[in-house]
């Protein structure tokens, strides 16, 4: 069993429409609705693997409901606490023309002390006998930034290896309490620790660093087309698959922790892990609805990802 945590979780109704044109009437092709928020996502891509898992989060109001019921749709257990106000709705545009995506993201709910205390609790009783514990997204309005440490505190009570997907202030509180795997995006990586880099290579000399002042095991940063970069003491690796023709891009990223756990899980080298990871990653790029993927595009792009050790 793999367990994933989502803190603001999210509704993701798809816009695909040819180009945005600004002020215009935009008629869109077609609109689907979508699981929504990273930690949950990594639950859809484990399923399409075919593989158990158990959702833990926030959720909240009709939209809510909404997001249960595509969780059971796509078969994802869940344990969930309820809170006031509404689930977010996340826009996403995808320009069929240019093959972007962008996010337009309302409000959520915010939280109490009591309701994180609620999650965690809940963490706890679903920890043994897991196999990995994914971390992932924002913290919604009232949730400490610490709240990501405490849960990486109770997985390693458990001897459960954890991954952490975050940006800035709970990616560093969680930083001390040492997580198997620390990822987030290029972005995201400059915005937690200020660093600026022109080439991969050159990112992978700045992952590295800032792997070693946090005596992280493992540093993994997403950086779409370019690949997956995974800093770790041994070596900094760069797994790259082929440019796909890109459905939607969303929650590939989140895919890509979903493949990490699995595959490290099985006891495979990181090499290994990494091959996996950018296969699902891309693979998700060619469905419509976010952080879904088909199991034999993941094996098919598989044998066409490189691996570089930068």
């Amino acid at each position: 069993m793999y367990l994933t945590v989502t803190a603001n979780s999210a509704l993701d109704r798809v816009f695909f429409i040819d180009r945005f044109v600004p002020g215009t009437v935009m008629r869109p092709e077609r609109v689907v609705e979508a699981v929504g928020g990273k930690g949950f996502d990594a639950s859809v891509a484990l399923r399409a693997l075919g593989l158990e898992t158990t959702a833990l989060g926030f959720v909240a109001g009709e939209t809510g409901r909404a997001l249960v019921n595509l969780l059971e749709d796509y078969g994802i257990q869940h344990d969930l606490v309820w809170v006031e106000g509404e689930t977010r709705v996340a826009h996403v545009i995808v320009e069929t023309a240019l093959q972007r995506h962008s996010h337009i993201i309302a409000a959520g709910y915010s939280v109490t002390d009591e309701a994180c205390d609620e999650l965690l609790g809940k963490l706890s009783r679903r920890l043994p006998g897991s196999r990995w514990l994914i971390l992932a997204g924002s913290l919604p309005e009232g949730a400490p930034a610490d709240f990501y440490r405490k849960a990486v505190t109770a997985a390693q009570r458990s001897g459960v290896p954890a991954l952490v997907d975050c940006p800035g202030a709970p990616a560093l509180q969680a930083l001390p309490a040492g997580p198997a795997v620390m990822k987030m995006n290029h972005q995201e990586l400059s915005q937690t620790f200020g660093v600026e880099s022109g080439s991969m290579r050159a990112l992978g000399e700045e992952a590295a660093e800032i792997r070693r002042q946090n005596g992280l095991l493992a540093l993994v940063v997403t950086c779409g087309e370019e690949g997956v970069l995974a800093s770790l003491p041994e070596a900094t690796y760069l797994a790259a698959a082929p440019r796909q023709e890109v459905v939607n891009a969303a929650g590939a990223g989140d895919a890509v922790s979903a493949a990490l756990a699995w595959r490290l899980s099985l006891g495979d080298a990181w090499p290994e892990a990494l091959r996996w990871g950018a296969a699902v990653g891309a693979a998700t790029v060619l469905t419509a609805r976010t952080a879904e993927c088909r199991r034999e595009d993941v094996e098919r792009i598989y044998l066409q990802v490189e691996v570089f050790k930068l």
